[in-house]
């Protein structure tokens, strides 16, 4: 999934690239089917996103913002997630990376890594694990869909015109790290 605003001539100036599928379970029992799909939409999603909506925009020469959405799986790892953090933590390198290159066409790019959040995916999981997931979590709660939405409203604003490369993890605490 993604999101894009256009300027007055058509062109994205702020793309939000958002994709995530996983089927929790224990590395071991995954195929590599799966774990083929994982990376095809966790990972090579938002690359293949980016890099459309990047060449649109840079031949463009108006500038912008590309918020790409990770998961805090992808900074500190999650059991049960192994190939799922590595792809989300794929994007958070990417984010950066595409920082550094797209800093000289005046496009920011940076990164929201949503924890545990208030989904049909989270609520597939079971009671227990979802029970301790909260009970981990600084807030003791879910983060909602529009929290999440509203971080990266703060990466698409102009009040961020000086930031770049950067990850902001929207977890109530739980991933808390140096």
């Amino acid at each position: 999934m993604r999101a894009s605003v256009v300027d007055a001539f058509g062109v994205p100036n702020v793309v939000a690239n958002v994709a995530g599928w996983d089927l929790p379970g224990p590395f071991l029992e995954d195929t590599a089917e799966y774990q083929r799909r994982l990376i095809d939409i966790n990972l090579l999603g938002p690359i293949r996103v980016s890099h459309e909506f990047l060449t649109v925009m840079v031949e463009a020469g108006a500038g912008g913002r590309l918020i790409n959405v990770s998961s805090d799986a992808g900074r500190v790892g999650s059991s049960g997630e192994a190939v799922y953090s590595a792809a989300k933590g794929g994007i958070i390198a990417l984010t950066k990376a595409l920082a550094r290159e797209m800093a000289r066409y005046k496009i920011n790019v940076n990164c929201v890594c949503p924890g545990p959040t208030d989904t049909p995916m989270f609520r597939r999981a079971s009671e227990n694990l979802q029970a301790a997931l909260i009970r981990g979590i600084p807030l003791r709660r879910l983060a909602q869909p529009e929290e999440i939405a509203h971080s990266i409203a703060y990466f698409a604003s102009d009040e961020t015109a000086y930031i770049t490369g950067q990850v902001l993890s929207v977890s109530g605490g739980l991933t808390m790290v140096d």
